[in-house]
């Protein structure tokens, strides 16, 4: 594919590996231009959400892990940044909503301020969560139930609230790693809907293993197997005519 110009996003050689000499990420690098949905595809098992957790560097939670190469977020490499400024810039939603369960719905949107100690007046509290939850369509739902717990949402309800939570901070990238694998078909469309109304605001990186999601939503495509990554292109031009065999095989159904 053509080169991207000026790309928010660099992945440049990056592996992964869980056990010293077993690649989990083989010298993966692409390039990724702002405001975008990237979809990373690929069979189970083939390093997609394990590259997605590196941006954010989520495998420094875990000593086995190592990440070599570089990730660059306009120009600085990610991986050298105190991980607290790098977690603010880089936000993450998972495949299942998680709201702090402690936090009533106002306090899970403020999560990334009130975890990290940052004091802010009440109406800049208040402006927060109301442009957040107004962001993912969730305010004129919750207005009235603000003071309530967040698990007490439907599951759709819940994972916007978690996608509120990671734009409070106002991230430059937002990662999901599968959002909407959890959710019915009436909540995933609504996600789907806020997440190509909110490329406007912020890039974005979705892993997804529903093919039909990524060709609805985004952008451009990665695929990945065993580690590799296999074609990187625009999602049309992969869907209709993808360069390489083993990216036709797994569109086409004929791989798992």
């Amino acid at each position: 594919m053509e080169s991207i110009k000026d790309p928010i996003l660099q992945i440049q050689n990056v592996s992964i590996s869980y056990t010293g000499n077993i690649l989990a990420v083989k010298n993966v690098s692409a390039d990724v231009e702002k405001n975008t949905i990237t979809a990373i595809m690929g069979p189970s098992g083939c390093g997609k959400s394990t590259l997605l957790r590196a941006v954010n560097r989520m495998h420094e939670l875990y000593k086995n892990i190592s990440v070599t190469g570089k990730i660059l977020l306009n120009g600085e490499n990610v991986l050298e940044m105190d991980p607290t400024e790098e977690r603010r810039r880089i936000g993450m939603v998972f495949q299942r909503p998680n709201p702090f369960p402690t936090m009533n719905i106002y306090d899970n949107v403020l999560a990334g301020y009130i975890l990290n100690g940052i004091k802010l007046p009440k109406s800049k509290k208040d402006e927060i969560v109301e442009r957040n939850l107004r962001n993912v369509m969730l305010w004129d739902e919750v207005k009235d139930s603000l003071t309530k717990r967040g698990t007490f949402l439907s599951g759709g309800q819940q994972q916007r609230l978690c996608i509120a939570r990671s734009l409070a901070l106002q991230p430059d990238i937002l990662l999901m790693d599968e959002p909407t694998s959890a959710l019915d078909p009436i909540a995933t469309k609504h996600i789907e809907e806020l997440l190509i109304e909110l490329k406007k605001e912020v890039t974005i990186l979705i892993v997804t293993h529903n093919m039909s999601q990524a060709k609805r939503i985004s952008d451009r495509s990665m695929f990945m197997f065993l580690g590799e990554l296999i074609e990187y292109d625009e999602t049309q031009k992969m869907f209709t005519n993808p360069e390489d065999e083993r990216t036709r095989a797994y569109l086409t159904g004929k791989m798992g």
